[in-house]
């Protein structure tokens, strides 16, 4: 079984950056989870992937954060990362990070981000 837990959300004004951290299970390395994603969902919509790394690093973004965030993984402190800039008000929702593992899905417990001025 996979933990992850989540950190780094918060309050940030329009054109800011934030970044968040998402640390598995010491058990786990995270170059052993096929996947490691951050999905996001805001009030009244679905969840929807924002950024994804597979195991062998290879970045894949939704459109909607194309140069603007970045996903990054440390394998000293098993933790990936979701660097946001330039953020927008339409990026405030609940982030979560996911992973994949032995053919099931683990998620972390969210982290609110809220972009407002």
């Amino acid at each position: 079984q996979v933990q992850l837990v989540e950190s780094g959300g918060g309050l940030v004004q329009p054109g800011g950056s934030l970044r968040l951290s998402c640390t598995a299970s010491v058990s786990v390395s995270i170059f052993s989870i096929d996947t490691m994603a951050w999905y996001r969902q805001a009030p009244g919509k679905q969840r929807e992937l924002v950024a994804a790394i597979g195991s062998f690093g290879r970045t894949d973004y939704a459109d909607f954060v194309k140069g603007r965030f970045t996903m990054s993984r440390d394998g000293a402190k098993n933790t990936v990362y979701l660097r946001m800039n330039s953020l927008k008000p339409e990026d405030t929702a609940v982030y979560y990070c996911n992973g994949h593992y032995a053919s099931s899905d683990y998620w972390g417990q969210g982290t609110q981000v809220t972009v407002s001025s």
